[in-house]
């Protein structure tokens, strides 16, 4: 196989922006070279055993020159057969990607460019305004506000100013004052509106209204993208027509792609985090327990799930499914439910409430045998209450949890406005990721759940009627209505 290098462009943050070639690219590369403005939310993605390397530009910090960056690229390339330079926006657009696929060529190695949805389109885009709009902007323009060396700003203005299209500056923050009244000397009207996006598609994202005159005056923070036009007075709020326009949400569960109430958290506008606070390991015996259990399996007559990973890894050990075929099975939880029948495995009990006291209470008395696959640590409710109904249960080590590696900083857990806790564990998981911050509104799965909240002083604790997805997004809809009301 050819070695290769693939320059990817990102997009300017939500994962959802990467090309269907570029998220390919990335999760089968064999190293991935990373800017730092590539969000975590799509690092999540990246395949656990590739690695990333960061070369990423940071204000105030000592960091990589291109040359140095150039260098890496080549020398991965000659050790791996696909590296993929994981670049913010798009890579030839004022990223530096045309120098890198020089040194790449020139070094005799084979390169692969994938163009990604630029921070010059998206930011407007998601700020309502259109670029181009018929009657007030034919085309647009995309300059730097900011040259290699602090080189002069030498453009043409009154170009610019004469062309009547849509100016779109990136880089310009620092440089926003020299600018406007460039344009201003130029020709142009003070009073043309300005639009300033921060942070495009990223938690922090901010949108900003102002005119050429006065946005010398306005606050902004760096990275944003400054609109210039007629283009920029527009404001088509698209975001605003969805139900959880904007609601800032974190999932604590183990990350998972096809999370369904993630998934459909965003189909209604929310600005979903998975941040996971615990994350799922191999069982500490390596899997002796449960293959030893699973070999055995015609000595149950029930088989208990009380989560999604425990089927997972009863399946990843069970090698013809047909073993299984006289074993009732009980599970807690739609979601435990939704993980048996992707692999056709029906589900004979499962409680009105998803929690183990009410399994506990469904389950039948009997004299036969019990098995149960679950975390190294849980609470003991399911196994003693059986065991008093005249069962005898196994409880078997099928996976262990860990505190996961926080995802999002400090400040950013601050700007959260709701976080939804999936177990008393994730609860104190939570507290260690992010000391001293307080959730704004909580949902908890489960009681257990709702009371360690409680006793952690989280004052504004919520349950759904169902612990199902549905019935979570009903109480997250209603939660934010009841929240743009007040």
């Amino acid at each position: 196989m050819s070695r290769r290098v693939a320059l990817v462009g990102a997009g300017p943050g939500d994962p959802g922006l990467i090309t269907l070639r570029g998220f390919e690219l990335m999760c089968s590369a064999d190293v991935v070279v990373a800017d730092f403005l590539i969000d975590e939310r799509l690092k999540q993605h990246i395949p656990r055993h590739v690695r990333i390397v960061d070369v990423g530009k940071r204000p105030g910090r000592n960091s990589m020159s291109q040359d140095a960056i150039n260098a890496e690229l080549v020398r991965l390339a000659q050790t791996h057969n696909l590296v993929v330079r994981l670049k913010g926006g798009d890579p030839f657009l004022f990223g530096r990607g045309g120098e890198e696929v020089d040194a790449l060529l020139r070094a005799g190695i084979s390169v692969e460019v994938v163009p990604g949805v630029s921070s010059a389109l998206a930011g407007p885009a998601f700020a309502g305004i259109p670029v181009t709009h018929r009657g007030l902007a034919d085309g647009f323009l995309v300059i730097t506000g900011h040259r290699h060396a602090d080189a002069p700003l030498d453009y043409d203005w009154r170009s610019l100013v004469g062309s009547g299209l849509t100016i779109v500056i990136l880089m310009g923050v620092a440089h926003r004052k020299f600018i406007a009244q460039s344009l201003i000397e130029a020709g142009m009207d003070p009073a043309t509106p300005v639009a300033a996006i921060e942070s495009v598609a990223w938690l922090e994202e901010r949108s900003i209204r102002t005119t050429l005159a006065g946005v010398a005056d306005v606050a902004l923070s760096s990275p944003a993208v400054m609109v210039v036009g007629r283009t920029a007075g527009l404001e088509l709020p698209w975001k605003r027509s969805t139900t959880l326009a904007g609601f800032k949400i974190q999932l604590l569960r183990p990350f998972d792609p096809s999370d369904e109430l993630a998934l459909r958290l965003r189909d209604r506008g929310a600005l979903v985090v998975q941040a996971p606070a615990i994350e799922v390991q191999d069982p500490s015996d390596g899997g002796a327990a449960l293959r030893s259990a699973i070999a055995a399996i015609q000595e149950y007559d029930w088989l208990i799930f009380t989560s999604k990973n425990a089927v997972e890894r009863v399946v990843k050990e069970c090698h013809d499914l047909r073993s299984l075929a006289h074993v009732k099975i009980a599970c807690i939880g739609t979601g435990t439910q939704a993980a048996l029948g992707r692999h056709r495995i029906g589900c004979d009990l499962m409680p009105p409430d998803f929690v183990g006291e009410s399994l506990v209470e469904s389950f039948p008395p009997g004299q036969g045998r019990v098995l149960l696959p679950r975390a190294r640590v849980g609470r003991d409710v399911v196994p003693h209450g059986i065991r008093a109904k005249g069962w005898s249960v196994d409880v078997v080590e099928a996976y262990q949890v860990d505190i996961g590696t926080p995802r999002i900083t400090l400040d950013q857990a601050r700007m959260m406005d709701l976080v939804i806790f999936t177990a008393a564990s994730t609860v104190d998981a939570y507290r260690q990721q992010y000391p001293g911050v307080m959730p704004k509104y909580a949902v908890a799965i489960g009681s257990v759940t709702a009371s360690r909240l409680r006793s952690a002083g989280v004052e504004s604790v919520h349950m759904a009627r169902e612990f199902s997805v549905d019935g979570i997004l009903e109480l997250v809809e209603n939660l934010h209505a009841s929240i743009e009301t007040s």
